[in-house]
């Protein structure tokens, strides 16, 4: 077997050893050589220029202004008028601030609707709550028919004239059979908003046909409840201690857009016997009905109907020793309209 003698062996290790430092200082050189080559080229760019220096730590505080209150530097303002300070600024706590202009100062005496300004011939702007409106809706105009022949000509109505907060209000209902007035309530109220959907009610009811005429101070509220439900409580008070409270509610079922479906609900209720009137205390009458109408438009509905009329108590004590039904269905026919 053939050997290789030490001392050769050692020298090509040293050799391999010495190769890096050999190409690092033939790096150095090279970088040397370029940079005396280009210094003294007179057509070479200068070189960049340092950034500046920024300042001392001590000269500018990394959070300088943090603590120092904000200002507003005060500029001069056209017109000769005091610059506003936001300090004076007020409204957020509800106090006025105090630099408040009055805004009828520029007007030069001018006025809505009257000056040079009015056109002749047109009236002034005016908002929704200062118009007056009015309508007339007859909601029940109907024949009913029952088996025992008691058939009968019935109407509800209401009328109102003012503004959307105060207005004028005017209910009538009743029924007539046999060409004779059975049964009438007429109220006249004053209308006051007090949500966007009720109204408070006050004024004087009269009732009229069978037996003596009575008066009653009326009070209550009318509006829309939850759901859409048509709603009406009016409580009453008459001479002699009478009492009486009545309630109703109807509900518009749209099956198409001109079909509609209404139940309707009502009762009455006494706190004292009236014989005269056969009214008796307690729950006196009550009825409930659906009434299925074709709107020909929003104005005009013929209507078609079933309804449950029923006396109660005393009531129907009283209408017995007459030899008058308690409870009766009628089969009804009528017509709505409005305008």
């Amino acid at each position: 077997m053939k050997t290789t003698p030490l001392p050769l062996l050692t020298l090509a290790l040293a050799a391999w050893a010495a190769l890096p430092a050999q190409a690092q200082s033939l790096s150095a050189q090279a970088q040397d050589h370029a940079a005396h080559h280009h210094g003294s080229d007179d057509n070479a760019a200068p070189p960049p220029q340092a950034p500046a220096a920024m300042p001392a730590a001590a000269d500018t505080p990394l959070h300088t202004g943090h603590d120092a209150p904000l200002t507003t530097p005060t500029q001069p303002v056209p017109g000769g008028m005091a610059p506003m300070e936001h300090g004076d600024a007020g409204g957020q706590d509800g106090t006025t601030p105090r630099d408040v202009r009055d805004p009828n100062a520029y007007s030069d005496g001018l006025v809505r609707g009257a000056g040079i300004h009015a056109i002749p011939g047109v009236s002034p702007l005016r908002l929704a709550d200062e118009h007056r409106f009015g309508a007339l809706v007859l909601d029940r105009l109907e024949r009913a028919h029952t088996r025992g022949g008691d058939n009968a000509t019935a109407y509800d109505l209401q009328a109102w004239f003012g503004r959307d907060f105060d207005k004028a209000v005017l209910k009538a209902e009743g029924e007539a059979a046999g060409g004779t007035l059975h049964e009438a309530r007429t109220e006249l109220l004053w209308g006051h908003a007090i949500t966007p959907y009720w109204d408070a009610q006050l004024g004087v009811r009269y009732d009229a046909g069978t037996g003596p005429d009575r008066g009653w101070l009326a009070f209550g509220v009318q509006g829309l409840a939850p759901y859409w439900f048509e709603v009406e409580a009016t409580a009453y008070l008459g001479d002699g201690g009478r009492s009486a409270l009545r309630l109703a509610a109807s509900y518009d079922l749209l099956l198409t857009q001109k079909l509609i479906l209404q139940p309707r609900g009502e009762a009455q209720f006494y706190g004292k016997n009236d014989p005269a009137r056969t009214i008796g205390s307690g729950l006196s009458h009550a009825t409930l009905g659906l009434r299925l109408r074709y709107e020909f438009s929003r104005q005009l509905a013929p209507y078609l109907g079933l309804e449950r009329a029923g006396s109660f108590g005393r009531t129907a004590d009283y209408l017995r020793t007459e030899s008058a039904r308690a409870q009766q269905t009628r089969w009804l026919a009528g017509v709505r309209f409005w305008f």
